[in-house]
């Protein structure tokens, strides 16, 4: 199989769709197939140079929507040579090009949502929502209406996704979203991690691992840990993660209000081994989101064996509540100090046993081959993948595109 993803950016710091993208196409290439990626990023990024997939750029894209004059006849010329196409996200140019260019053609297409239709936004950005309507009807409506299919990673997702728009149709399916495993090497990653956070060493490690963006509860988690840090006279938070609204220097202000801003570090984001060194170094992993349809960055903490504590709007809690490999509660200062409490009750044997159903909750729900096979299937479901075995073609190409 020859697949292709089409992004609207493969910038890390975009966040977890990103790294989704990236490591399902690693997954991909690792069975053997061709994988590359197309993005409205310009030509010029260092992100795209890095990026460890072939990237074809497109862009720039201009403004927020990112619209590309190339994009959509890029995407005409090329669409024959695939077999189906994945978009990634809404609200950006990227899907509506795509139904421009594909609408007509043999090749369907595909919307994976990720969290974006989750009725919190229109809570917390009213008039950004109401900008929303302005072009849903015409847009985004539409994009999900004329798709093979709508790809929610979790049935609560899926549930959620439908309250947003009274204007919503589309044929809803459910492929779970994935991880890669870590390195093997933990001792060395740890080490690794440590040696650049000297001042870490012998300390309980609470780690944060995401978008410092109030949709992640950053403050709630800042004001909970002045409650756990009192108990915990060894405790230590790291906030990890890039801050594109420049947000740090008003948590950093909550942390002085505790008297806790020494026993906070804020590394920036993290990349590579020292990712997984930092989750190998931790004591546990905390995620107080607002909303997350899932959460590369829990899955990733799951197969290091860390617990999580996340909150209820954490859409794979209930896969974390019924394993045990971590705490629930409500995305509030109060449900995240319970967090805290929890894990504090908790003796060595007790952590120790959640430390190991954390891994085995991760190799059962999480792994990257698991989300690549169902999304496979899924693909061979449309009429086009299945006569096209029937032909005996040897190979299926796939396109994707990404916000």
């Amino acid at each position: 199989m020859k697949i292709l993803h089409l992004v609207s950016t493969v910038d890390p710091r975009a966040g977890g769709p990103v790294e989704g993208v990236r490591q399902s196409g690693l997954a991909m290439a690792a069975l053997g197939h061709s994988v590359e990626v197309a993005s409205l990023d310009p030509i010029d990024a260092p992100y795209v140079r890095d990026f460890p997939l072939l990237v074809h750029a497109l862009g720039p894209g201009r403004g927020h929507y990112g619209y590309s004059a190339d994009y959509t006849p890029w995407l005409r010329a090329r669409a024959a040579d695939f077999d189906a196409a994945i978009v990634h996200g809404l609200w950006q140019y990227h899907g509506f090009g795509a139904r421009r260019a594909l609408l007509d053609a043999r090749v369907p297409y595909y919307v994976y949502a990720h969290g974006m239709l989750d009725p919190w936004f229109r809570r917390a950005y009213p008039v950004k929502h109401l900008k929303k309507w302005a072009y849903w009807p015409w847009a985004e409506y539409r994009v999900l209406r004329d798709a093979a299919a709508v790809i929610y990673t979790t049935d609560e997702e899926r549930r959620l996704a439908r309250e947003s728009f009274w204007l919503y149709r589309a044929n809803e399916r459910v492929v779970p979203f994935g991880a890669s495993a870590p390195p093997a090497n933990a001792d060395a990653l740890r080490d690794a991690f440590l040696r650049t956070s000297p001042h870490l060493r012998d300390k309980r490690i609470v780690l944060f691992l995401g978008r410092l963006h109030p949709k992640k509860g950053c403050d709630l988690l800042i004001h909970a840990f002045a409650a756990h840090a009192r108990e915990r006279p060894d405790a230590h938070l790291v906030m990890a993660g890039p801050d594109p609204s420049h947000w740090q220097p008003a948590l950093h202000a909550i942390a002085q209000s505790h008297g806790i801003a020494h026993r906070i570090s804020w590394p920036g984001m993290l990349q590579g081994d020292l990712k997984w060194g930092a989750f190998h170094a931790s004591d546990v992993f905390v995620l107080p989101s607002h909303q997350e349809n899932f959460g590369v960055a829990v899955a990733e903490a799951l197969g290091c064996g860390l617990p999580v504590l996340v909150s209820d709007k954490v859409n794979v809690w209930p896969d974390i509540e019924a394993d045990r490999a971590g705490f629930v509660a409500a995305d509030t200062v109060a449900g995240t100090r319970a967090l805290f409490a929890s894990w504090r009750a908790l003796d060595d044997a007790a952590r120790d046993a959640m430390r190991t159903q954390a891994r085995r909750t991760f190799d059962a729900r999480f792994a990257s081959e698991r989300m690549v096979n169902a999304l496979l299937a899924l693909l061979h479901e449309h009429p086009s993948r299945a006569a096209a075995h029937a032909r005996g073609e040897p190979s299926m190409r796939a396109v994707s595109a990404r916000h």
